[in-house]
């Protein structure tokens, strides 16, 4: 049976160090920007949401202690940071291993300091002691069932999650760039190209927890060396970069070692997609037989989530925490 390690992006943006350290740059580049030396940055990179710290992490390295004990490693990476996880078990908490984007971003260290999670996640495959076979998780997606090595990995390649999309008309339309909403679909056409792939034919990630293959990005990386350093040097999300993980699935799937799964188990709360339910409508779902499938829970934005539901933590926590068929 093969290893698989989980690796956690995180950040505490209310760091008055790497507050400051943000601030500093994101000044000199609305400075280049002003005098046209620079495009200006993207509304997407910059929203002070990306940066927030809601707990989200405790809950996402819960859900994995509590659904899938079996990983072997929890590779938790940081900018000079240390987080604090409470209430884990003596097994789980002495698999956590902190990883600094130095670590990572080594020989690159120019492009340090970074606020942007396409660069970082350009270079998480560069973990020193990654196991082969390993699952990106951003912090605020969580497990909310027991599962199996087989729920992310097949045979041969990843288990992958979303679906085929033709982006053809937004990839035309050169104003769409700038709409905040719509940066991660560039950044899965930009991979998609990269491959191969047309934009009417892009297969756009869910939101959900990545299976990765080590080996795979490897390779990527002395294929297009230049492109992925050029992608690890923005500091701010921009329509320019790559998403790394699709560029990872649009590679697998031209070679044939990827499965996409043809059933939905996964729930993605959305930045304002709470706005058309209520308390009721949550409740419901939660007992109802469409959530006994759901294994996987993204919520982007837990503080504006609250603003609607007060009780959103208590939900995430039965969430993380209900017992079910592996």
């Amino acid at each position: 049976m093969f290893e698989v390690d989980a690796v956690i992006t995180w950040v505490d943006g209310a760091d008055p160090a790497l507050k400051l350290n943000r601030d500093c740059y994101l000044a000199k580049a609305n400075a280049l920007a002003k005098t046209g030396a620079k495009a200006p940055l993207h509304d997407n990179g910059t929203n002070p949401h990306r940066w927030l710290c809601s707990d989200e992490l405790n809950y996402c390295v819960r859900s994995i202690a509590n659904n899938a004990p079996w990983v072997r490693r929890i590779w938790i990476v940081t900018d000079n940071q240390t987080p604090e996880i409470m209430q884990l078990p003596p097994e789980i908490a002495a698999k956590i291993s902190i990883v600094d984007h130095s670590e990572i971003f080594a020989g690159y260290e120019e492009a340090l300091p970074t606020f942007n999670s396409l660069s970082i996640e350009t270079m998480l495959w560069r973990i020193e002691g990654l196991a082969e076979h390993f699952l990106y998780f951003n912090d605020d997606v969580f497990l909310t069932a027991p599962v199996t090595r087989s729920d992310f990995f097949a045979a041969d390649g990843p288990v992958l999650r979303g679906k085929w999309t033709n982006h053809s008309d937004l990839a035309a339309s050169g104003a769409a760039r700038d709409e905040a909403s719509l940066l991660n679909h560039f950044n899965q056409i930009n991979a998609a190209q990269m491959i191969g792939y047309t934009a009417d034919q892009v297969f756009e990630s869910a939101h959900v927890v990545h299976p990765m293959q080590r080996s795979v990005m490897a390779e990527l990386f002395d294929t297009y060396r230049e492109a992925f350093i050029t992608n690890a040097s923005y500091r701010f999300r921009d329509a320019g970069q790559f998403l790394p993980q699709s560029l990872h699935n649009h590679a697998c799937l031209a070679d044939g070692s990827a499965a996409i799964l043809d059933t939905r188990d996964y729930l993605h709360v959305a930045v304002g997609a709470t706005d058309a339910w209520s308390a009721d409508d949550v409740s419901s779902y939660l007992c109802g037989r469409e959530w006994d499938a759901i294994k996987f829970l993204c919520v982007n934005d837990l503080p504006e989530v609250e603003r609607s539901f007060p009780d959103a933590r208590l939900w995430i926590e039965e969430a993380i925490t209900r017992t079910g068929a592996a």
